[in-house]
């Protein structure tokens, strides 16, 4: 309709030009025209990048065959020792940097040695989207089809089968199998994948798996796993476990930082992919943004902007852009990991997902916002919400380790180096210490865990935190007056 008005427009405007002969008028006339032919054009851009985004593929993943493509990851290297530090050893925690194969080579080791024939081998992710394309990839390397000997387990999809040996799934999955298993007697060994990123049912993980290694003596094998994490103190956790180091490839990286503060960082994170793009070397472009609506809003900005420079200049190589974060269809999350072809350049924009628990060939270039949005809970309030807020320097160096995978890489950070120095905490706050409590507590009071408040997390919460939501778990007749009174230990405070 509104085109249909702008037109109408148009005409009245150029008959009233021809009868006035009005030339400023013309001119007018012709630029909005113009204007229009842009907006159109760019309009054509967008539509045709979602048709090829269902339909195009990229080309093939790799030259090398499956084995050869497996042999040569740094964890090969290690094998051997990685499984005599396991068969020694009830609880290791494994630090490799991301790249080395950890979380697709060493549950095929574990089932190799024959591990599987006792229980499933499970490995945790944070996220779904990392579990089911690991579960995926590691389906291929096994050959088999995903639900045979590999499968996986996320919220409302179960992909496993009676068959199933290694089985990847979400932190929260494990979680809520605890409820009716605290020894987890189905499971051989379970590796705690990314463990850095101190998810609440991480944090929860590792006080209940600690206790059913304990009890069950031996024929429970816990591994801990991580690109980034303060090994000793896990270690002491842990019943001071031995660490297991592997090293990855990884390449210089060259860091550029603003001279000042960048008012809007969607806007220059635009500009600075199509800079990139237009005057640097070949390479592939990775992109940090919060959401998914930034992530939409970006690529359809670039792809209109390309479609002017195209126009522009027709020699210029195209630009691929792939957007990657978790309600995205899995056959489209799969495109980020192919090559780009040949005289072409491919940008992925993607959330913190691909700081560590995806890794992309590729990438020369990083571009970080130095923004991540984070789950928060308003004690106030007593509300969960989403807030962007700055990353941590562990999270800032993290990303820009990603453009050094491939080979020699840059990264542009988007704030000041004073920024990053003084104002970016060093690490990022475990979830378990700025979230509600209520569901926490629940779970555990299910499991038969009277006293919530010396539970042994790695990082305890403020006991207030626990106490709230003890209140607001009474005042929902989740728990009785013993219960509560049981805890406290001292006269109800509500």
């Amino acid at each position: 309709m509104e085109k249909k008005q702008e037109e109408e427009k148009l005409k009245r405007q150029a008959e009233r030009a021809k009868k006035t002969e009005d030339p400023m008028l013309e001119e007018l006339i012709l630029q909005t025209k113009m204007q229009q032919q842009k907006e159109e054009a760019a309009e054509k851009a967008v539509d045709e990048w979602r048709k090829q985004a269902k339909v195009e593929s990229y080309g093939i993943r790799s030259h090398l065959s499956i084995q050869e493509q497996r042999e040569s990851l740094p964890v090969f290297e290690k094998r051997e020792e990685l499984l005599k530090q396991v068969k020694e050893n009830d609880i290791v925690v494994v630090v490799g940097e991301t790249g080395s194969g950890k979380t697709t080579q060493i549950t095929q080791y574990l089932a190799e040695e024959g591990y599987g024939n006792k229980g499933i081998i499970a490995c945790t992710q944070p996220r779904r989207v990392a579990a089911t394309s690991v579960a995926k990839r590691v389906a291929e390397e096994v050959g088999c089809k995903v639900g045979d000997e590999v499968g996986y387990t996320i919220r409302f999809e179960d992909v496993t089968s009676d068959r199933t040996i290694i089985k990847y799934m979400t932190d929260g999955m494990l979680q809520v199998e605890a409820l009716s298993d605290p020894d987890m007697k189905r499971y051989s060994v379970i590796m705690l994948d990314e463990a850095h990123e101190r998810t609440v049912a991480t944090d929860v993980l590792f006080a209940l798996l600690k206790d059913a290694v304990k009890r069950r003596k031996g024929t429970l094998k816990l591994i801990v796993t991580s690109a980034t994490l303060d090994s000793a103190k896990f270690s002491k956790y842990f019943f001071d476990c031995p660490v297991f180091h592997i090293k990855g490839r990884t390449f210089p990286v060259k860091i550029f930082y603003t001279k000042r503060p960048e008012l809007d960082y969607i806007e220059s994170t635009i500009d600075t992919v199509i800079d990139v793009h237009v005057n640097n070397p070949k390479g592939d472009i990775l992109v940090f943004l919060t959401g998914r609506d930034e992530i939409d809003t970006c690529c359809e900005t670039i792809i209109e902007k390309m479609s002017v420079l195209y126009k522009s200049d027709p020699k210029m190589s195209e630009l691929i852009v792939l957007p990657i974060y978790s309600a995205l269809p899995s056959e489209m999350q799969s495109r980020i990991f192919e090559p780009t072809p040949e005289g072409k350049r491919k940008v992925v924009l993607a959330t913190n997902i691909a700081e560590t628990s995806i890794t992309i060939d590729g990438i020369y270039y990083v571009i970080d916002p130095g923004f991540v949005k984070v789950n928060a809970y308003n004690a106030k309030l007593g509300m969960d919400s989403l807030i962007v807020q700055p990353v941590s320097r562990a999270q800032a160096d993290q990303r820009s380790g990603r453009a050094g995978r491939t080979g020699p890489g840059v990264c542009f950070r988007l704030y000041t180096k004073n920024a990053y120095l003084n104002e970016m905490s060093a690490n990022t706050v475990p979830e378990i210490q700025r979230q509600n409590l209520s569901n926490t507590i629940l779970m555990l009071k299910a499991m038969g865990i009277s006293d919530v408040l010396n539970f042994g997390f790695m990082d305890p919460p403020e006991e207030d935190t626990i106490l709230s939501a003890l209140d607001e778990l009474y005042i929902l007749d989740a728990l009785d007056v013993d219960d509560v009174n049981q805890i406290y230990r001292v006269q109800l405070f509500i």
